[in-house]
């Protein structure tokens, strides 16, 4: 096998460790050898390949970050409607794949670590951004530019919620709810600014099912 595969799987490997160990130990807790250990690499690879624990954390978060991203754009694709490509963005941000609890988990270290590293701070500005974009795109077919981004913030931060809720909950990750809570804030908006502006209508919105 090629030495770039090789890396390729050693890197996924070490990412794939990193989410399990947050989960199990906590991040502050989890050592780069503890990681290494549970990914069958040597301890100086670890860091060959990231540097430090805060580096490893960046990478793991780019990693979840696309996977994300491609699971959003694979619903986008099959949407018609802008209130159906909001919806596609909602049920991406809740995708099996990462809200479950040691995704839930690694997220919330995250958004910690993200307060003084400049390397994860950067990741959730690409992250924030693009999801406060997306939602104010589509949103400003039923409403003006300032009421739709309004309305992507708020939309963004019951998302946030939702995933913090759940990392401090003792329960099983429901996504089925935290997509109901999120639509149901998202379509008593639109009826709300379609009402203030006729002129918009309501063309493509949907009740939840």
């Amino acid at each position: 096998m090629p030495k770039v595969g090789i890396e390729v799987i050693r890197r996924k490997s070490l990412i794939e460790a990193t989410v399990d160990a947050i989960h199990e130990r906590g991040f502050c807790d989890v050592t780069v050898a503890q990681i290494a250990k549970r990914a069958g690499v040597s301890p100086a690879l670890a860091h060959h390949y990231f540097g430090s624990k805060d580096q490893l954390l960046a990478a793991t978060m780019g990693h979840l970050l696309k996977d994300l991203s491609d699971g959003v754009r694979q619903r986008l694709a099959k949407a018609e409607t802008p209130r159906e490509r909001i919806s596609a963005i909602i049920d991406g941000n809740f995708a099996p794949a990462q809200f479950r609890p040691s995704v839930i988990a690694a997220w919330l270290a995250f958004y910690a670590q993200a307060r003084t590293t400049r390397s994860s701070q950067r990741i959730l500005r690409i992250y924030s951004s693009r999801l406060r974009s997306n939602l104010t795109f589509n949103l400003r077919s039923f409403m003006s530019r300032e009421q739709a981004l309004s309305v992507a913030e708020g939309t963004a931060s019951i998302i946030d919620g939702a995933w913090i809720r759940q990392a401090l909950s003792d329960g099983p990750s429901d996504r089925d709810t935290a997509i109901a809570m999120v639509e149901d804030y998202v379509e008593t908006q639109i009826r709300q600014h379609a009402g203030e502006n006729p002129e918009n209508g309501t063309a493509g919105s949907r009740k939840i099912q």
